[in-house]
């Protein structure tokens, strides 16, 4: 089972929905990073359940324990192993369909690919399996923003039919997002995303939509052609989201929609133009830092990015677990009528937000250290730099 993810920040997840715990071992965090294991758990509680009347009502402190890798405070460079315990499963909502084949779950496909499953809660096809990848994710993120002033924001963009236009203005940070039950900044559109998520739990129904993101300050450089551009692993990294069903960079599907004159962003030059015209000593020195005056491409050019924000948008179909009656199949082939049980979402939407915004660092962070390592010049130009006028700044 592929339970692994990354090259030189890699992570292996563990753990099912209804097994003692569950968590992930971080291999290739550099040594001696002082990481805010605070800032890490309060992204935990923005993905927790029972946040509110829309969520599971699952009670799950979802608390972190670092178990290795950690050192007076600082990272070793070893594998860093952090838990979070289950406190609150109820295996016994599942007994009375565990030979049932439940509606668009991955209970036969998990049976049929490996002939034996748990058929408490999903076991590692759940939501909760993403606990790993966000602890990670913001562990990720603080060596973006420390390194490279790297900033991650999602938010809700769609619910059902009801769409806001958060990419026109998007948020500067998460505590705009927060304002919302549904991590949506756009007010009106936010209390009319809470009133049919109401209706649709109240129906035993769900719905889904769409995650927005941008990541802002993104040097130019990130990503690595040809198969693994930077797009390419965006897109695997979100689409191993549960519920995750689509994935859009840039201008996306609407973009298909103009000419190339309409779509194609112009570059332009901020600074002054080098006055020399002779090749440089080293190649790459005195390649120009360009702008363009419009991002229809979402940040990423040839799969690497061009110094523009990273825009991306995520789609999540409806939670497969309803409270209406269904007729699916049993494990004898035996047709069956489901009457669902249990703590489920009527949207996965709110509480996939710091989902999504954990695997987007998590690629990013893997893109950065690749270049780093690859070409001391790019890292001296744009990380070293900053870090240096960053303790300038610093009093």
């Amino acid at each position: 089972m592929s339970s692994q993810s990354g090259v030189l920040f890699r992570i292996t997840t563990f753990g099912e929905s209804h097994g003692p715990g569950v968590g992930v071992v971080i291999d290739g965090c550099p040594a001696g990073m002082r990481i805010d294991w605070e800032a890490v758990q309060a992204q935990l509680a923005r993905r927790r359940p029972g946040q509110s009347h829309l969520t599971t009502q699952r009670k799950e402190p979802d608390l972190l324990e670092v178990l290795s890798g950690v050192y007076e405070e600082r990272s070793l460079g070893t594998p860093i192993a952090v838990l979070v315990r289950n406190t609150d499963s109820r295996s016994k909502d599942y007994d009375g369909f565990s030979q049932v084949y439940r509606p668009s779950h991955a209970d036969y496909t998990y049976h049929i690919k490996y002939g034996h499953r748990t058929p408490h809660g999903g076991g590692r096809a759940s939501v909760r399996e993403t606990i790993g990848r966000v602890i990670a994710g913001s562990v990720a993120e603080q060596i973006l923003k420390n390194e490279l002033g790297m900033e991650t924001v999602g938010w809700v963009d769609s619910i059902g039919e009801i769409e806001a236009s958060v990419f026109e203005n998007p948020p500067i940070d998460r505590s705009v997002v927060d304002q919302s039950l549904v991590r949506c900044p756009d007010p009106q559109k936010s209390d009319r995303m809470i009133a049919l998520v109401e209706q649709v739990k109240k129906a035993g129904d769900s719905v889904g939509g769409t995650v927005g993101l941008i990541v802002r300050n993104v040097p130019p450089g990130l990503g690595e052609p040809v198969f693994d551009k930077l797009e390419a692993e965006l897109a695997k990294a979100c689409l191993s989201i549960p519920a995750c069903k689509g994935f859009e960079s840039g201008s996306g599907f609407q973009g298909t929609r103009g000419r190339g004159s309409e779509h194609n962003d112009l570059f332009y030059n901020e600074g002054q133009p080098s006055a020399s015209r002779e090749p440089p000593p080293v190649p790459f020195e005195n390649v120009p830092d360009l702008k363009t005056r419009s991002n229809r491409s979402g940040g990423i050019q040839g799969g690497i990015t061009n110094g523009m924000p990273i825009t991306m948008r995520v789609a999540f179909k409806p939670t497969a677990t309803i409270f209406q009656t269904q007729t699916t199949a049993d494990e004898y082939g035996a047709e069956v009528e489901l009457q669902a049980r249990g703590r489920h979402d009527p949207c996965v939407l709110p509480r996939a937000v710091p989902i999504v915004e954990s695997v987007v660092n998590l690629v990013l962070v893997d893109a950065y250290l690749q270049q780093r390592a690859r070409n001391p010049v790019w890292w001296e130009r744009y990380a070293l730099d900053r870090k240096k006028s960053a303790a300038v700044e610093t009093p």
